[in-house]
């Protein structure tokens, strides 16, 4: 199969700035592999790039084992983060700007040193980590009604939109990430609670995944970055009028507004 990956990352990018979703990739390119996938989302990296934006850093989806049934996987994928997707705490997030987003709670690692695989483990994330910082990370999908496989969402960025970051920066090494509980409303009523554990068996543990798999593509974390690990729970759909908020036990609270 002889596949265009700038052409296809340009409507992708072209379904995201006019939120008008596409159909899947895989429905029209039956023999789209991972590898390609990646390389899609790499050339649409390198398309924004050329228009000025920065990438702060990455995040990692389908760190469940619900998740990764559910798409037939062994293992996360993951996407990049730019400047222009932060959302400062507080801020409103503008529904009429997005397709069908969904808000998932999640930790965010800031990076003081390198990261690059293979054989990263648990204890090198430790090391490499400036904090942990509470986060809410707003996924959303420019594939039409989230049909998506594996390879669409890893085409499509790991289906990356907006995230927000807590106010406070808390040393790594005072948390044992596996326990530390989450409760995510939204207007008001609880809707689902997890564990840091639910990430991979440990959210270091995600990290360590991603520096290994980058290195397949002689890639690097690098000091500054941004590091979403992933989901405690399942994605809630959000509409505008809708509020989330998400408490994480010793970590605080995070409050979205959908307008």
């Amino acid at each position: 199969m002889d596949l265009d990956f700038n052409n296809i990352a340009s409507k992708l990018l072209d379904a995201w700035k006019q939120q008008k979703p596409i159909e899947p990739l895989t429905d029209e390119f039956k023999d789209l592999s991972v590898e390609d996938a990646y390389k899609i989302q790499l050339a649409e990296v390198s398309l924004l790039l050329k228009e000025g934006h920065k990438v702060v850093g990455k995040k990692i989806g389908l760190t469940s084992k619900p998740m990764q049934q559910l798409l037939g996987v062994n293992e996360p994928d993951y996407g990049h983060l730019f400047e222009d997707m932060i959302l400062l705490e507080g801020e409103p997030c503008e529904r009429s700007k997005l397709i069908r987003p969904r808000v998932e709670g999640e930790f965010a690692f800031i990076l003081k040193d390198r990261l690059k695989g293979p054989g990263v483990t648990i204890a090198d994330v430790y090391r490499a980590t400036e904090g942990i910082m509470p986060a809410i990370e707003i996924v959303d999908s420019r594939i039409r009604d989230w049909k998506i496989k594996l390879q669409d969402t890893i085409a499509d960025n790991g289906s990356s939109a907006k995230f927000v970051l807590g106010s406070r920066m808390f040393p790594i090494e005072q948390l044992d990430l596996r326990h530390i509980g989450m409760i995510m409303e939204k207007n008001g009523e609880i809707i689902n609670t997890g564990t840091g554990a639910n990430v991979l068996g440990h959210p270091a543990a995600s990290v360590a995944w991603l520096a290994n798999k980058l290195s397949e593509f002689d890639v690097s974390l690098e000091p500054g970055e941004i590091i979403l690990s992933g989901a405690l729970t399942a994605a809630l759909d959000a509409n505008a009028g809708d509020v989330f908020t998400i408490s994480y036990h010793t970590l605080g609270t995070l409050t979205l507004k959908f307008i």
